[in-house]
């Protein structure tokens, strides 16, 4: 077939050919078509003598091979774009149903109240501070509580408690730098003189009163929990004075270091250092220092302690022995965890006193007190500590203690108004037994009870003036719908006795009252800032003696009301 197509287009090639060409002539010979031309006969000849050959085609039966691509990783990218739609002016009549974030709960950080009572009593407190915040924690308080009448004679057993504070805190990476100021005024009256004097005491006579200023800066960093090494160090400063002249200066260092050595094992050194100066009658400068280094290690539920409290002193009172060694040993078993704990253990300690403390605990000191350091030689201890289904929480102790210069308080010689500190001269030995157990519903109820038992055994003492033997509260609290809170107390102190010398030189044993007090507080919530509240005390209204001539207050009320901000 493609032979023959080839042939008939050389034909057709050739007679074009030859018609060109004979045109050529005729129009080069000047001759023109006309009527006289005659067309010649012609023989053409086809001769057949070439033979066309083409090349043979190379021809390649292999497939392409195309290679697989490469693995690689895909990085998938996607594009959100937000589609905005014009806004209409459409009143829906159908509500759309949302999912309502939870926000914090709103933080009233400062509040003030003010209160009115019998007793010309006046209640002012005031409490000030930052909201949430990581970068630091600041904040002051304020506090006047005062009656202008008392439970004898009335103006010249009035009371006056004044303070103010402020504190901060920075937190910086894995540490937190902190401090505290204060300074508080307590005035007080020595109404504790016999009833039956015949001359009317003047209150100017009788009047006391305290400045106190208190300065603390610390640092730690027991925030970052992955550092082995925990530390805490804490510098203060203390100073005191009263109307008579008196005047203490207390300069304290503390520390507290603890190193991880592996999840089972830990060592821990604490450390005190304290330079008081006391001024009266006579400047006495007392030194103290301690040093407590100790290991503990965990052995599945047993963790034990072991270490030793070395300890000094530069009183001289009873001929205190200046430095002293403890060996402390702990034992702790917890058979179930977080839930129940077992202990025992023995140790010694010598713990710091101070006339800042002292005059808080019994404003009515004589002036030019001997005051020194209290030496436990010797306790032997063991207790229990267990929570039980998540409600209640129930806390036992039973020690036996060795005091040396263990303080009591008696009535003075010179004047039985105030009260000197005396010392048993030997051993005072103390069996004491603590429970504690406290029911907690939620943020509801609260209910507590706990007491405290301690039997002396003095060696020159006729009695441990001043310290009764049972010591025991039941509290609680319960709030209702977050509008009404109460909160109770019901405690109870035992007797005790004092020594009252007399003007013929004899002295007298009296015994204290048994104390039994109650106490009731309400807080009415009307709205998120103000708060109406109640305080009832003694509501029994007994005029009581906490110290021998010394009674206190009957029924106490107390009402105002607290906004806070």
């Amino acid at each position: 077939m493609k032979n023959k197509i080839t042939k008939a287009s050389l034909v057709l090639l050739l007679c074009a050919g030859y018609m060109f060409t004979n045109d050529v002539q005729a129009q080069q010979n000047g001759s023109n078509w006309g009527e006289g031309a005659k067309l010649d006969d012609a023989e053409v000849v086809v001769e057949k003598n070439r033979v066309i050959e083409l090349p043979q085609a190379a021809r390649n039966f292999e497939k392409f091979r195309i290679n697989p691509p490469e693995a690689g990783d895909r990085n998938v990218r996607y594009r959100f774009t937000d589609y905005k739609l014009a806004s209409q002016d459409i009143n829906l009549q159908m509500k759309v149903l949302t999912i309502k974030q939870d926000e914090l709960t709103k933080l009233y950080g400062n509040y003030v109240k003010a209160g009115l009572g019998n007793y010309g009593s006046l209640y002012l407190k005031g409490y000030f501070h930052n909201k949430r915040s990581d970068v630091g924690s600041y904040g002051a308080d304020v506090s006047h509580v005062s009656s202008a009448v008392g439970p004898v004679d009335r103006g010249n057993s009035g009371v006056g408690n004044t303070a103010i504070g402020v504190n901060g805190e920075r937190y910086l990476q894995n540490l937190t730098v902190g401090g505290r100021l204060s300074y508080g005024r307590d005035k007080y009256h020595f109404y504790g003189y016999p009833a039956n004097v015949e001359t009317p005491i003047e209150r100017d006579t009788i009047r006391q009163s305290f400045n106190r200023f208190a300065a603390e800066g610390y640092l730690h960093n027991q925030t970052d929990v992955k550092s082995p090494l925990q530390y805490k160090v804490g510098i203060g400063f203390n100073y005191l004075n009263d109307r008579y002249n008196m005047s203490e200066r207390n300069f304290a260092i503390n520390s507290v270091v603890e190193y991880g050595i592996d999840d089972v094992s830990a060592f821990k050194v604490d450390a005190d250092l304290s330079l008081l100066g006391h001024s009266d009658a006579q400047t006495v400068s007392r030194g103290f220092f301690k040093l407590k280094p100790t290991y503990e290690r965990q052995l599945n539920a047993l963790r034990l302690t072991i270490g030793a409290n070395l300890a000094y002193t530069a009183d001289t009172v009873n001929d205190a022995r200046k430095l002293n060694v403890y060996p402390l040993v702990r034992i702790g078993l917890e058979p179930i965890k977080d839930n129940l704990l077992l202990y025992a253990g023995l140790g010694g300690d010598l713990q710091r006193t101070t006339l800042y403390n002292l005059t808080q605990e019994n404003p009515y000191l004589a002036p030019n007190v001997q005051v020194a350091d209290v030496n436990k030689g010797l306790e032997v201890y063991g207790g229990f500590s267990a929570n039980i289904a998540n409600y209640v929480h129930l806390t036992g102790r039973v020690a036996y203690q060795s005091f040396r210069n263990l303080y009591f308080y008696n009535n003075s010689r010179e004047d039985v108004a105030k009260f000197d500190l005396v010392y048993d001269n030997g051993v005072t030995d103390v069996l004491n037994i603590y429970g504690e157990a406290v029911f907690n519903y939620s943020d509801e109820i609260r209910l507590g009870l706990k007491a405290d038992y301690n039997s002396y055994n003095t060696a020159t003492l006729e009695q441990p003036f001043h310290r009764p033997e049972l010591m025991a509260s039941v509290y609680g609290t319960y709030n209702f719908y977050d509008k009404i809170l109460f909160n109770s107390e019901l405690y109870y102190i035992g007797s005790s006795f004092g020594k009252i010398y007399q003007a013929d030189g004899t002295s007298v044993l009296r015994e204290t009252d048994t104390i039994v007090d109650l106490n009731l507080k309400a807080d009415y919530r009307f709205t998120s800032r103000f708060t109406l509240f109640l305080m009832a005390n003694n509501l029994l209204g007994q005029k009581y003696e906490r110290f021998v001539n010394y009674p206190n207050k009957g029924l106490n009320l107390i009402g105002g009301v607290t906004y806070s901000f």
